[in-house]
């Protein structure tokens, strides 16, 4: 009976290791696309290139993703689904304060974990690509509705807390563009800062929401 276990134990410990190498050379591929498409672009990435980033053989790219255009498809699922888990993530942990809520979410746009050179570059690359591929409007698209819906929803709560004159809806379209102009000019490379465009998004959301927010932090209530 123990050589019976032992054999079947042996089993699925190579099946559960066969399924982690292929998650594990998923991941490799998905990491140095990112790198080629901060590097070189998105139309001069090519499998190849993917495959020596990635120290991995070009069948082994072939037999994961089968062309550029799965492989591109999948580089930009993970990081529309890292950043979507990353800002659920900050509000989970904020509570809820709304105070807290909003400077979890506006600091968790300059998270090292999601706000890299790397990264905005490759955001760069598909959001110059995404007015002529469907694919990714589509992809992105829900992900963008709800997180257009939670900051509205979080503006409307802010002004009947806190007794502003605003309409939630503009509003909430002002702190994205703001947000999303800040990681443009990260992008440009005009020597703003990572630290300095939190600065700026902080400076922005103190003056906006007065009664909740200084540039220290969030107001007792």
């Amino acid at each position: 009976m123990r050589a019976d276990g032992a054999e079947q134990g042996s089993g699925d410990g190579g099946k559960r290791g066969r399924k982690a190498s292929k998650e594990t050379r998923r991941q490799q591929l998905i990491e140095a696309t990112i790198d080629s498409l901060a590097r070189r672009g998105y139309s001069d990435t090519t499998l190849a290139d993917v495959a020596d980033g990635a120290g991995l053989s070009r069948g082994i790219v072939n037999f994961h993703f089968e062309s550029k255009d799965n492989l591109l498809v999948a580089t930009l699922q993970y990081m529309s689904e890292e950043y979507a888990d990353h800002w659920n993530a900050a509000l989970d942990k904020a509570g809820p304060s709304l105070a807290g809520r909003l400077w979890a979410l506006i600091h968790a746009d300059f998270d090292r974990k999601i706000c890299t050179k790397r990264k905005l570059a490759a955001w760069c690359a598909f959001w110059g690509e995404a007015k002529s591929r469907p694919t990714y409007q589509a992809l992105c698209g829900a992900r963008d509705v709800k997180y257009q819906e939670t900051v509205i929803s979080l503006c409307a709560d802010l002004k009947a807390e806190g007794g502003y004159g605003y309409e939630p809806e503009p509003m909430a379209l002002s702190l994205c563009a703001m947000l999303e102009g800040l990681w443009l000019r990260l992008m440009m490379g005009d020597g703003t800062t990572r630290e300095k465009a939190l600065e700026a998004a902080i400076a922005f959301v103190a003056i906006a929401f007065p009664q909740h927010l200084t540039i220290q932090g969030p107001k007792p209530r």
